[in-house]
Formats: structure tokens, C-alpha cells, sequence
């Protein structure tokens, strides 16, 4: 993404650098306030060599973490809240449980073709995801999902970073497109999910 099971896959893209384009970037007070008001603050920008884009994302979820975690690691849920992703599966685990390894099948639409991405999750419970496209139709992809305790952990604030090569060449630009639509509609029904399994 991903992946929320996704995890992202969610929009499942991303590429080398990517610390240095998002990890960076600190949220100003507009967005806080956006993302603190109820919606979703997003910057998605194509990648400068023209291979793919970046996007940020931020929400804050009236759930606690350990249950957001859980959502966004639940396969099963993947396809519900993202109808880009066709299916979700779980390839290996790692022990320690701070390990996963996830493949998709993503289709944005009926012009593309459906693509496969194989990533690799490190996991840093309730607090952190990182992945990493390992194998499939984009090769080069990174980013990560960030959740901060709110309210003394009665709520939580994800942010959601991917960077990433396009699949098949597609323009920068139709990418760009794409996570514009798809980051937050799937942020949103992360918050729906995680709503709702918190009762």
C-alpha cells in the first residue's frame, strides 16, 4: 500500500528516497487542524524522475491503537475497504511476530490491467508498519503507517507514507491520480472498520 491488508497495498506503490520525501515533512497547522476537524489531510506528488509519486496521509481515528492495528493488518478486511484490492494473502510470518510477508492483487480500473505486488512488513506493534515491495509488478516501493495514542490512547492519529514506482509505466501523473482518490477513501474505511470493532 500496503497495505491495510491492505497495507497497502492500499495503493500499494512507492521508491527509493522515501525518507527523505515524507518522514520529513512536518505537519503544519493547517493540515493539523484539517485532520483534528474530522477529515483527511493528504499531499501526493509525482516522483521527479517521473516513475511513479509520493503521498502523506493523516486521520485520526476514534478507536484505540491496538484495535487500528489490528484492522490494518486484518486480510480479510482489505477488499471492503479497498475496492482496488482484489485479494489479500498472508505468505509467511515471521516467529517474533515483527515480521510478515503479504502479496496483492491490485486493479485500479477497467483500463488497467490487474498487477500483483509481493512487500515485506516490519512490525513494530501499535506503533509502527513498514513495508517494502519484494517481488511482482512494482518492483520498487516503500513507505510505512505511523500510529500516534490520542486522548490517552482512547483514539489514535495514523499517517500513512508510500512512495513508489508505477506499475506497467503508467505516468507519474495517473498515479498520482490514484492515490489522490484511493488513500483517502481507504483511510476512511479505516476509521469506519476500527469504529466499529472498538464497540
Amino acid at each position: 500500500m500496503p497495505k491495510l491488508g491492505l497495507v497497502v497495498a492500499l495503493v500499494v506503490l512507492a521508491a527509493s528516497g522515501f525518507a527523505s520525501a515524507t518522514t520529513a515533512d512536518t505537519p503544519n497547522p493547517d493540515w493539523l487542524r484539517r485532520v483534528e476537524s474530522g477529515d483527511v489531510a493528504l499531499k501526493a506528488r509525482p516522483d521527479p524522475g517521473g516513475r511513479g509519486g509520493s503521498v502523506r496521509a493523516m486521520i485520526d481515528i476514534a478507536a484505540p491503537p491496538d484495535v487500528v492495528w489490528r484492522t490494518i493488518l486484518d486480510c480479510e478486511r482489505a477488499a471492503r475497504m479497498t475496492p482496488s484490492v482484489k485479494r489479500c494473502t498472508v505468505l509467511s510470518r515471521d516467529p517474533s511476530g515483527r515480521g510478515e510477508l503479504r502479496e496483492h492483487v491490485v486493479k485500479w480500473g477497467f483500463l488497467f490491467p490487474a498487477f500483483r505486488s509481493v512487500s515485506r512488513l516490519e512490525l513494530d506493534p501499535q506503533r509502527r508498519i513498514a513495508f517494502r515491495c519484494v517481488d511482482g509488478d512494482i518492483n520498487d516501493c516503500e513507505g510505512q503507517w505511523l500510529l500516534e495514542p490520542l486522548d490517552y490512547g482512547k483514539a489514535t492519529r495514523v499517517t500513512y507514507e508510500n512512495r513508489a514506482q508505477a506499475p506497467y509505466g503508467m505516468p507519474s501523473g495517473l498515479t498520482v491520480i490514484a492515490m489522490r482518490r484511493d488513500v483517502p477513501a481507504a483511510l476512511r474505511a479505516l476509521r469506519r472498520e476500527s469504529v466499529a470493532a472498538a464497540r
